[in-house]
Formats: C-alpha cells, structure tokens, sequence
C-alpha cells in the first residue's frame, strides 16, 4: 500500500467504521465531530486528528466540513520513508489525538490542499512531509480559565453587521492581542479573526436555514457588503453556495 491524500466533504449523515491503517485527518473548513473509541473530539481548521491503526471511530458534521485525510501506509512504509523519523511518526500513530498545528504546518497542509493530490510524487512527499511536521512537539496547551467565549459571541452578534477587530475581543478578555491569539491558537486551533469570521457564517447559516430573508439581506446582516465575497466564503466555510446551503434545509 502506498499513501494516499485526498480531499473530503463531510455532511451531516454520520459514518462509523475502522480500517487496517492509520488515517491523519486535517480540518480545513467547518467542523468535524469525531468519536474514536468513545472519546469525543472536534477537527477545525488548523487541527489534526490522529486515528490509529484499526481505530474505531464515528464522524459526522452537522453544517459540512472539508478535511484533508492522508491514508498512512503500512508500519514498513514508515520505516522505508521517514529515516530517522520513523520511530517518531509511529509513536505519533499508536494512539488517538487532537493536535493543533502551528503556522508553518498550517500552511503545509493548505499547500497539500491546493495541490494536485492525485501526482503520485506529490502524495509521497507530501505524507513524508506532513508526519515530519508532526514529530516536533506541540506547542503546551494553555493552563487555568479558558477564554470567556460566550462574552465574545455576544459581542460579535450584538455588532454582527458591522467591522470588528481582534482588539474587540481582546479588551473583553483582558489580554493584548499577541497573548489573545496564542491562546486562541492552544485552545480551538484558530486565530482570533477566524473565529469572528466563522461565528458570523455560522449566524448567516442559521438565518439561511429558518428565515425567508433574501441572501443578499442576510450577507448585509452578517458584516458583508458584498454578495460575492459573502458567497464565497460560505463556500469556503462549508463546502456549498448560499443557495445550496438554503436548498438543502
């Protein structure tokens, strides 16, 4: 067995299964909710979930996600491929993990995404790659209170229409807008400025879905002057048009 890449959607009708290899699948757009041998756990962009060789696991996405998943070959292709790597990646692939990627993995993976994955020469190099990445240590996660979430979505929704910063929700936390973003980052894999732009798409997601409102009212409703670029990105968040995404309610 060689590796594979391949780029997945991910709906809302759940699948649970295992397979006879280790899987490494990373979150692009949306979110993924993942159960491997009874624990939960969520894949959003800049995040990692490690599925060990005959894992049992479910997933399902309830607004749609798109993942990259690299099919890891067998035990000797580790050995074969990632020289003085390889004890590492296969103590990486032993047991089930969220991890959070750092910027430079992040970007990898969005590279890997954009690439054509189907070039044989470039799903090698790039699962070589990608497992390299991942033997360096992850950045600790951050101890004591987490962040004060539901005061920030309050805050984007009460000004859903108009621009916010990073700095709006630093000033909420208490935090300068360096230390908001690694502790966004430790804590759900996103910067600040994500967060907002998902939060807002998830509330355009919500009006498409249980209002008649012309998409062109809720993209205005939601910070969007501009029906294309608001189109866009729901595209890019959940994989579908506006459209579509209101047609399949």
């Amino acid at each position: 067995m060689t590796p594979s890449l391949t780029l997945r959607h991910y709906l809302e009708a759940p699948i649970a299964h295992s397979h006879d290899h280790a899987q490494l699948v990373f979150g692009l757009s949306g979110h993924l909710d993942l159960e491997v041998d009874g624990r939960g756990s969520q894949v959003r962009e800049s995040s990692v979930m490690v599925l060990p060789f005959c894992a049992h696991h479910a997933c399902g996405s309830r607004d749609g996600s798109r993942c990259l998943v690299l099919d890891v070959p067998t035990e000797h292709w580790v050995l074969q491929s990632l020289g003085e790597h390889a004890d590492a990646s296969r103590r990486l692939l032993d047991q089930p993990a969220r991890l959070t990627l750092d910027a430079r993995q992040h970007q990898l993976v969005q590279w890997l995404a954009h690439s054509p994955v189907e070039d044989p020469l470039i799903v090698q190099q790039g699962a070589v790659l990608l497992l390299t990445s991942l033997n360096h240590p992850q950045a600790p996660q951050v101890p004591g209170r987490r962040l004060p979430y539901a005061a920030f979505n309050g805050h984007i929704e009460k000004h859903l229409a108009h621009p916010l910063q990073v700095a709006d929700l630093a000033r909420i936390a208490g935090l300068s807008a360096a230390r908001l973003h690694a502790r966004f980052m430790a804590e759900c894999g996103q910067t600040p400025m994500d967060y907002i732009r998902s939060r807002r798409l998830q509330l355009a997601l919500k009006l498409l879905r249980e209002t008649p409102l012309p998409i062109g009212e809720i993209a205005e409703r939601v910070g969007y002057t501009s029906q294309s670029a608001f189109a866009a990105a729901m595209l890019r968040e959940f994989g579908a048009s506006p459209g579509a995404l209101r047609r399949a309610t």
